[in-house]
């Protein structure tokens, strides 16, 4: 139950710094004089964000890809060229994972289903708008600076079921990109239907619902600290 969760810590880590530093960066630059935020503007900064993050840490996501998934049937076979049968690929750890893909398949395999990744920007731009608009809201009609850590934890599931619900079927696309290698990408939609797009959708709203609950109640009371002790609004 826990293959893989090295790689997920690892890649989570950079993700995220990588994503909110990008993310309070731009925000900061493009908002510029103006005082108040608008749900379009949390929209195009979270996406581009999105895309920063996407196109520096794809690498990380798609080792922790095949490492939770190898053993399991088709999806980490690798065929051979000239005997067309598939042979197993087994990886010791991400690092022996990206030597082993770069050796193998070469460089630009690290950066597979970077397409659907770029699209699924959309999933944090989302996720973002919504929570900074919910977040705005809330402390309008309650008239507070600070809302409370429960009601931050609420926010975040919220606006990360939104943004999953809406943007799954490009999560389930780039996850066999990343893994599949004869297997056409459309081939499942096409003999499946558009069901399969969705399967195993309550086990990633329960895995991200709530990882970004939890990361935003956190993050929300760290940076306020950090903020309120070098005496910054």
């Amino acid at each position: 139950m826990y293959l893989g969760w090295f790689p997920v810590v690892s890649a989570l880590c950079c993700s995220n710094f990588v994503y909110f530093y990008s993310f309070n960066g731009i925000k900061s630059v493009m908002l510029g004089s103006q005082k108040k935020a608008r749900p379009l503007l949390d929209l195009s900064v979270a996406f581009i964000s999105g895309c920063v993050n996407v196109l520096l840490t794809t690498p990380l996501w798609v080792a922790n890809t095949r490492l939770k998934l190898q053993g399991a049937k088709l999806h980490t076979e690798h065929y051979n060229k000239k005997t067309d049968e598939p042979t197993r690929r087994h990886y010791a750890g991400i690092l022996d994972c990206l030597l082993k893909m770069i050796k193998t398949e070469g460089v630009v395999k690290l950066w597979g289903g970077t397409i659907p990744s770029l699209l699924l920007a959309t999933n944090p731009a989302i996720q973002f708008m919504v929570y900074e608009a919910l977040k705005r809201y809330f402390k309008r009609i309650l008239k507070v600076a600070e809302l409370s850590g429960l009601l931050y934890f609420i926010l975040g599931a919220v606006a990360k079921a939104t943004a999953t619900v809406i943007t799954y079927p490009l999560q389930v696309v780039q996850s066999r990109l990343r893994v599949i290698y004869k297997i056409p990408q459309l081939y499942c939609f096409r003999t499946k239907g558009v069901r399969f797009l969705y399967k195993g959708m309550e086990a990633k709203l329960l895995q991200t619902v709530l990882t970004a609950a939890l990361m935003f109640a956190i993050y929300e009371k760290i940076a306020h600290f950090i903020f309120q002790t070098m005496g910054l609004r």
